[in-house]
């Protein structure tokens, strides 16, 4: 062997060595974030593992598994499709009735129960396991649910995503209605970044929160600080009869498992005290005890739960314990409701006595469901509350407050950030006859430069309609462009981003504003006065003045098409001149690029990712963010016709100095109060009086501390006795 030869060898052996080593810890540190329950993170590593090795099964199966843990049913079924063609249920039997379930919460029914039916005959050899027993079961779930799809719900309703001020792009789990508050649990960002990231602290934890309801608004939610726990998360929230004893869980977890107990804590004058953890009648050593409910049955206070205790039938179950001198006695199984799988959030109407809970082994059109079993001298067998209540995700936590019902669901439509079901948010039914809904926020999307195209002009000459039109005209260019240069499988999966996102986003919007405008009529007929808060987003390509001038354009074409749409309806109402007195009226703060991530693409020569991409495309958008109603003459005197003041490219060190106009519809002397301030930012309010109307100056100076990058800084404006704020932004990009 010559020397050359030999060296060539062994060059080839050590970069084979080390690239073993590389794959090897890629998949250990995958392994790890899997059972710590970071399955995002795990994603990643797994599929950087699969970059390398591409034919491992193992990597495939690891894969699959941690997309459904991870709620992303597409790319799961996706997986354990591609696991059973190669492996055929050898060493991994459970790919075809997994896949089957994935199929099932992809709404893709039909093929769900052919695979189905073929993972049943797979396991029919050991007809005593429980692979086999929930595939029998789910081959008859999918039997039903083919022939009830068309079924109306015995609640006669349409469900609605509750607003940001409730809901975020993580998961949040409502548990009940108090003095007026809707009390609900969230896993959340601790705080929002300058840059817009949302910032975690090593203690990401579920914990409580409230937004109290105002007139079928949902204000700011407030965290309970109170109930809040470092290390554990707390959540389940149920108050006792009389509204002074509060019972909710506290967990620890571990990936995918809790391990929770039931706690009580006294709730008096809006303050919490005396917090403990109830006795190991209920809290049993080493089982997972949780989602407390109390409820008046036949007299007495009945604890309803979860939990995976000595007795269970399988998985969690529901269980009740009746009070008995102050505390509840040993509970009961309350069997003929439970099954082999999970039984989850119970809550009892005490009205009908009929128990709601989640189950994902019923006759269900999803993962978990929501059925009821009437109750008399013992539970009825479990009925499917039916469609719109439940989908192919995971439904949960229905109660009803009044004449409104509350869910938590992930389905399709719920606020996410990189998986359309990873996250549960809470979805309400409100009344119709009592009071108008309005689902907000409302996302409307746009074309790159568009409306009116190549100019620095404010005004749009188009409304959103005929923008969104044209956008969809040109939406199969945008389908070719995207895939570009890249592999047949990179390509394929950009277009079907680009193609989901169209598809459960730009045409979503447009059909939600086609149903604002019904609710914002409805409003209007009533004699009220309504604020739209509108604001405005561009990509990060062209100028940064540029953008702020093209977000102005698209806010321009909103308030024109709401001038324009259903033959003027609404321009008599926006010219304050409607007859009954109701008035429309526009806030707005065009933020340009501002608030785009700066990981986007902003090179005008790479179109493919700065103008077709699907992250570029949803930058380029407006938000009804939300709408204030006053159905009474007073209403909230200030309004400043430029929010947003863009200082463009500044030096570092340099002074923003500038001013608002603030108009105010009263004559009297105002005491405005400007929150958000810091020792950087000093201003001065001066009072002008017009013929017409008087107005407010604030004159500023501000001096920017970071070093360079986008500066975003948000000012509130209040005022005594009045609830709302009007918003002000200072914007500019710092340069060396």
């Amino acid at each position: 062997m010559s020397r050359l030869y030999l060296i060539f060898f062994l060059g080839l052996f050590s970069t084979q060595v080390s690239a073993q080593v590389k794959l090897k810890k890629l998949v250990d540190f995958a392994d790890e974030q899997y059972k710590n329950g970071d399955y995002y993170y795990a994603l990643e590593y797994y599929k950087q593992a699969l970059d390398r090795d591409s034919t491992s099964l193992e990597l495939m199966w690891k894969y699959a598994e941690t997309q459904r843990a991870y709620k992303n049913y597409v790319d799961a079924a996706d997986y354990y499709a591609r696991v059973y063609a190669r492996d055929q249920g050898i060493l991994y039997p459970e790919s075809l009735l997994y896949l089957a379930l994935m199929e099932k919460q992809t709404g893709a029914y039909e093929n769900a129960f052919e695979t189905m039916k073929s993972a049943k005959r797979n396991f029919a050899e050991d007809k005593t396991t429980y692979r086999y027993k929930k595939s029998a079961q789910e081959v008859e779930a999918l039997a039903w649910v083919l022939n009830h799809l068309n079924d109306s719900s015995d609640i006669d309703t349409s469900i609605f995503r509750l607003p940001e001020s409730v809901n975020s792009m993580n998961s949040e789990f409502a548990h009940t209605v108090h003095e007026k508050k809707l009390l609900f649990s969230s896993l959340r960002a601790d705080s929002i970044s300058d840059i817009n990231e949302e910032v975690y602290s090593k203690t990401y934890k579920t914990k409580l929160y409230t937004s109290e309801i105002k007139n079928g608004i949902f204000e700011e939610n407030k965290k309970i600080t109170s109930l809040e726990s470092k290390k554990l998360n707390s959540g389940n929230g149920s108050f006792s009869s009389d509204g002074k004893r509060f019972y909710f869980s506290m967990c620890s977890d571990i990936g995918y498992s809790y391990s929770c107990k039931i706690l009580v804590a006294n709730f008096e004058n809006g303050e919490w005290s005396k917090i403990d953890t109830l006795n190991e009648i209920i809290n049993e050593p080493g089982k997972n005890t949780t989602m407390p409910f109390i409820a008046n049955l036949k007299g007495e206070q009945v604890l309803f739960f979860a939990s995976n205790r000595s007795g269970t039938k399988g998985g969690m179950d529901i269980w009740m314990a009746t009070e008995k001198e102050g505390s509840f006695i040993k509970p009961i199984n309350c069997s003929k409701i439970n099954s082999l799988d999970d039984e989850l959030s119970p809550w009892f109407d005490n009205v009908t006595n009929r128990l709601y809970f989640s189950s994902s082994w019923h006759h269900g059109f999803g993962g978990q469901d929501i059925f009821y079993s009437d109750f008399e001298k013992d539970f009825s067998v479990p009925k499917n509350a039916g469609i719109p209540i439940n989908s192919p995700a995971n439904d949960q936590y229905f109660f009803k407050y009044n004449d409104t019902i509350y869910l938590s669901s992930n389905r399709i439509g719920s606020y996410y950030s990189k998986n359309p079901t990873c996250c549960s948010d809470i979805y309400a039914s409100f009344p119709k006859e009592n009071i108008t809904v309005f689902k907000l926020p409302i996302k409307l999307y746009f074309e790159n430069d568009q409306p009116n195209d190549k100019t620095w002009d404010t005004i749009s000459t188009v409304n959103y309609e005929e923008s969104y039109i044209l956008y969809e005209k040109k939406f199969p260019i945008y389908i070719d462009e995207v895939g570009g240069n890249y592999s047949e499988d990179l390509a394929s999966r950009k277009r079907n981003e680009l193609n989901d996102f169209f598809e459960k986003e730009v045409r979503k919007g447009y059909l939600d504003l086609e149903v604002f405008k019904t609710s914002l009529l409805k409003e209007l007929l009533k004699g009220s006065k309504i604020t739209i808060h509108l604001k405005g987003f561009a990509s990060p390509l062209a100028k940064t003045d540029y953008n702020v001038n093209l977000t102005k354009r698209r806010i321009s074409s909103i308030t024109k098409y709401f001038r324009e749409c259903n033959e003027g309806i609404f321009k008599d109402y926006i010219d304050g001149v409607a007859q009954n007195g109701g008035l429309v009226t526009f806030s707005f703060a065009p933020f340009g690029e501002y608030l785009a991530n700066q990981e986007t693409s902003d090179d005008y020569k790479d179109q493919r990712n700065s103008v077709y991409s699907r992250e570029a495309s949803i930058e380029r958008k407006i938000e009804i963010e939300k709408i204030e109603i006053n159905k009474n003459k007073t209403v909230f005197p200030l309004f400043c016709k430029i929010p947003v003041i863009d200082f463009g490219k500044i030096k570092k060190g340099q002074s923003l100095k500038g001013s608002f106009t603030i108009e105010s519809s009263l004559n009297d002397d105002l005491k405005i109060q400007l929150l958000n301030t810091d020792a950087n930012f000093n201003f001065e309010i001066t009072k002008i009086k017009s013929i017409s109307k008087d107005y407010y100056k604030i004159n500023f100076v501000y001096i920017p501390q970071q070093e360079s990058g986008l500066v975003n800084k948000l000012l509130f404006l209040k005022l005594q006795d009045f609830e709302e704020q009007l918003e002000l932004f200072i914007t500019a990009e710092i340069i060396d």
